[in-house]
């Protein structure tokens, strides 16, 4: 009996960042549609790199802002209209301080501190229909220990 080739997901993170009510959003553009779009500071995992790793680079990357992750809100898994899946962890975290002249990645066109009413309000302009749940769970208070995610040994292997 033949085995079928490992399923590749993509492995993305996102990262929840909630201050006086205000969510941390990037309005950034879409390749796909060619519009400007909303999303969480999130991204991809590059090779050898940790989630939590991930979650800081991108959220400093995209946004300019450190940030302390505070918790796990959730896994979630999506399949995007080009077959893609996309395996995605997303973290809570709290805002520690802008950074001075930060360099956002290119496709980024603004950061804004958003409203959840503003948030509904632009909920057609969303990334995914992965960005407006996620931010739900936040709200009803899904918070995981950092602890869920243990690292890697890759010398145990």
């Amino acid at each position: 009996m033949s085995r079928a080739a490992p399923w590749p997901p993509h492995v993305t993170v996102a990262t929840v960042v909630e201050h006086d009510g205000r969510y941390l959003m990037v309005e950034e553009h879409d390749a796909l549609s060619g519009g400007l779009v909303f999303n969480q500071p999130a991204g991809h995992l590059d090779p050898g790199e940790r989630l939590v790793d991930a979650a800081l680079r991108e959220t400093r990357e995209e946004t300019g802002w450190e940030v302390a992750l505070t918790g796990v809100v959730g896994v979630s898994l999506a399949t995007a209209p080009n077959g893609i899946t996309y395996y995605r962890t997303s973290f809570a975290a709290r805002p520690v301080r802008a950074l001075e002249n930060a360099l956002l990645d290119p496709d980024i066109h603004a950061v804004h501190w958003m409203t959840y009413d503003e948030i509904l309000a632009n909920s057609a302009r969303m990334r995914s229909p992965l960005v407006l749940p996620t931010i739900e769970q936040y709200r009803q208070g899904h918070r995981y220990p950092l602890e869920l995610i243990y690292i890697d040994e890759p010398e145990r292997f």
